[in-house]
């Protein structure tokens, strides 16, 4: 999934209003961009760390630039746009790139379970597949990723209804798509949230599958990477 026009490189100053960010570039220009991630991007809104940004020109848009990556040492980026993994597996899943899941047609936000809307409905297989993405971008230990950044009834939710889709005969899937190229496993993050690792627990048991990958990511384009083993 290539970024619609290059990124440029910039100095965070300061992230507020969860979705607005203070920033600085090269050239001393400061500036305020989009930051489409409204969780707590623990670790990743600091003070004087070098981010992308993407411009645009679009006359609809209140803000010129979105926020796109953090760049870190040794050349590693993380994605911070929450809406790029939707994206980025839905262009893997029509490329046929995750031969653990058998369908024929893939279907976006499907109405399920009690108010809910399901990523993907993954259909023409054996069993329907309900689909789940969450993004992962938390790093608190070297190579070790995790979920979630703070707290989420949210994804608790998420877990009960793909529970009960499993009830009903389906297949249900959890899919972690890290959005960092140096992870190497992805865990849960109890201490953060403890109904949420015990919500997967109890998922897991009833027959919720869960996957985990990371990204190809770069200034230039973000990908759907290797898998990463799990670690809960």
């Amino acid at each position: 999934m290539r970024f619609q026009t290059p990124l440029k490189p910039a100095t965070l100053i300061r992230r507020y209003k969860r979705f607005l960010a203070d920033i600085r570039f090269e050239d001393g220009r400061e500036a305020v961009a989009h930051c489409a991630n409204p969780g707590s991007m623990m670790g990743l809104a600091d003070e004087g760390i070098r981010i992308w940004v993407e411009p645009n020109d679009d006359p609809k848009k209140k803000l010129k630039y979105g926020w796109r990556l953090v760049e870190h040492a040794g050349g590693h980026f993380t994605g911070v746009d929450t809406s790029v993994p939707n994206r980025a597996l839905r262009a893997a899943l029509e490329g046929r790139s995750l031969p653990e899941l058998e369908y024929i047609h893939v279907r976006s936000e499907v109405k399920y379970g009690e108010n809910s809307r399901v990523d993907f409905l993954l259909q023409g297989g054996a069993r329907d597949i309900y689909l789940e993405v969450k993004s992962v971008t938390l790093m608190r230990q070297a190579g070790l990723a995790e979920f979630p950044d703070s707290v989420t009834a949210r994804g608790l939710k998420h877990l009960q209804e793909l529970t009960r889709m499993v009830a009903k005969g389906h297949r249900a899937v959890l899919f972690f798509l890290v959005q960092r190229t140096d992870a190497e496993a992805v865990g849960v993050a109890g201490d953060i949230d403890a109904a949420y690792a015990s919500g997967l627990q109890a998922a897991m048991a009833a027959g919720v599958e869960v996957m985990a990958y990371d990204c190809l990511i770069d200034p230039h384009d973000i990908s759907l990477g290797k898998a990463l083993p799990l670690r809960f």
